[in-house]
């Protein structure tokens, strides 16, 4: 197989078939496309749980880790309160880089009130770039007010929150400086790798939680990734207009560069946030009143997935391997 998540087939066929005895205390367990599982805690408090790894950047991956768990959180509308980490490093790390990995990982904690409980950590022959993977809980008040994706509806419309490929964006200009340089001047480079800063969609997901009808944090696979895992998840299907997505020019350039199609590029920093169509305004308004760019690019449909660019109305197959991975052979 290919590096990168396993395609939906497969996928979909390992999770439906694997899911241990069923439990009354679970509310919603795995499924294709949904960013968190849930559980009960008592009788009107639940428990948000997710977790992932981060196995395409060198740079700064604990805070990187941190974060895309935490919107995962987000996004099913929990209030992140607990996670925990493990560090699988290959022979020859220094415990000078597992510390910075953790320094890092706890000082972002720290900025929102979050506790790390434990983790694991090994140096190991098995893998040969250190490995961060990590599970982030959040606490929710009613599990009424979870938020799934599987909830978004014909009709609503799909919002998408600042601009896409911003991790992607920042892991080019780190971890490829001198290659990127080929096409970016020193402060374009600077400013490219400062989306990296940008990753967080916490604070978007709890302006908007109340609104939502769905939210999908936008990670492997890119946009056009993140809104098939909305359709799969909801049974519906889309269509947005290619002209609407936001993307920024120092971004356009290193995709030409390194020949990456941005609409499936990893983008963390940016959520697909779906709602009503008369909320539509209002939640740009917020959005916007909160400095965070929202954008409107399309609308969920009853079935299909197509995008139309220059006029023409264009399917969109299922995702592939995310860009990023043609970097790392």
């Amino acid at each position: 197989m290919e590096t990168g998540k396993l395609n939906w087939d497969k996928l979909t066929e390992i999770i439906k078939n694997n899911k241990g005895a069923k439990r009354e205390e679970v509310l919603e367990s795995g499924a294709v496309g949904e960013d968190c599982a849930a559980f009960k805690l008592s009788k009107n408090e639940s428990i948000v749980i997710t977790t992932d790894p981060v196995t395409a950047a060198d740079e700064d991956i604990g805070k990187i880790a941190f974060h895309i768990n935490i919107n995962d959180i987000a996004t099913s509308g929990g209030s992140p309160f607990a996670i925990m980490v493990t560090i699988l490093a290959p022979k020859g790390t220094s415990i000078d880089a597992i510390k910075e990995i953790m320094k890092d990982i706890s000082g972002e904690a720290e900025k929102i009130d979050v506790e790390i409980l434990g983790g694991h950590t090994e140096v190991t022959d098995s893998v040969n770039k250190v490995i961060v993977s990590i599970t982030a809980l959040g606490l929710v008040e009613s599990s009424k007010d979870i938020i799934w994706t599987k909830d978004a509806m014909p009709g609503d419309k799909i919002i998408v929150t600042k601009d896409i490929c911003l991790e992607g964006t920042s892991i080019l200009c780190k971890d490829f400086k001198e290659e990127s340089l080929n096409v970016l001047n020193l402060k374009e480079l600077e400013y490219g790798a400062s989306f990296g800063e940008e990753i967080s969609v916490l604070k978007e997901g709890t302006l908007l939680k109340g609104m939502a009808t769905s939210m999908h944090d936008i990670t492997e696979g890119g946009i056009l990734g993140a809104l098939w895992e909305v359709k799969e998840a909801s049974g519906n299907g889309f269509l947005i207009k290619f002209e609407k997505i936001p993307i920024r020019e120092t971004t356009l350039k290193l995709s030409e560069h390194f020949n990456i199609d941005p609409l499936r590029f990893i983008s963390s920093g940016s959520m697909i946030i779906t709602v009503k169509e008369e909320n539509a305004e209002k939640a740009i308004k917020i959005l916007k009143d909160n400095n965070i760019k929202g954008t409107v690019i399309g609308e969920i449909k009853e079935k299909g997935a197509f995008m139309i660019q220059d006029d023409i109305k264009l399917s969109i197959d299922p995702p592939l391997r995310d860009e990023i991975y043609k970097l790392y052979k």
